[in-house]
């Protein structure tokens, strides 16, 4: 997955390694304690002054795009290729859900990342949506050989994904493996042959960013 930006001005030795202090201290916090971690405390992690990260960085929003893009990009790309190794289209779709599910578990930067709770973050979605796409087409898969049911649509990855992160946040001290459960429940429900017509339909794409960004908490500073 991609996550080329355009090149940036040199910067002097001292604001280099400032910028690199920032950087390790967001990927920690952020993976840490989510997206919303508060910005002072990325500052004092990294022993700079919270005008520098400012001045680096200029908004949340920039600093996520800036340190989470390739740790999203390489995590979702473990998701793809652990669906590949799937046997079959159902297979596939599924280990595609279970792997992201597991993923968004143990990382609350790349749950807040996979469910887009910042919208200002062009290249932290443009490696989502890339991962998406593949979803996409394992739906259509699952689909075309009649394993999914198919009023499945690819906007409801929203509900499982943002259901199994939230049960995961729920238990982490308590029952830290009950999000496996769960999903296993709706897994089974997602099967054609177990399929009951529903009471309303799918989101539509511009529904689900809508709900995606609102469910974004107000930054924390």
């Amino acid at each position: 997955m991609s996550t080329d930006e355009p090149a940036k001005p040199k910067l002097r030795k001292d604001a280099q390694r400032n910028v690199e202090k920032l950087t390790a201290a967001a990927i920690e916090l952020f993976s840490e304690r989510g997206l919303d971690c508060p910005l002072d405390e990325i500052a004092r992690r990294a022993g700079v002054s919270h005008g520098t990260l400012y001045s680096r960085f200029g908004t949340r929003e920039a600093l996520i795009d800036a340190v989470v893009p390739q740790l999203a990009a390489d995590q979702l790309e473990a998701a793809i290729q652990h669906a590949e190794a799937g046997t079959d289209p159902w297979d596939r779709f599924a280990r595609y859900v279970e792997k992201i599910s597991a993923l968004m578990a143990g990382d609350p930067a790349l749950s807040d990342a996979v469910t887009r709770r910042y919208a200002d973050t062009p290249r932290l979605s443009a490696v989502c949506e890339e991962s998406f796409d593949r979803g996409r087409e394992y739906v259509r898969a699952a689909h075309d050989v009649g394993v999914l049911r198919p009023d499945f649509a690819p906007e409801d990855f929203l509900l499982l994904f943002s259901a199994s992160a939230a049960l995961a946040r729920t238990t982490e001290h308590t029952a830290p493996e009950a999000w496996r459960r769960g999903l296993a429940f709706t897994l089974d429900g997602l099967r054609a042959a177990a399929a009951h017509p529903l009471p309303v339909g799918p989101l539509s794409p511009e529904q689900a960013l809508a709900a995606m960004h609102r469910g974004a908490s107000p930054s924390r500073v």
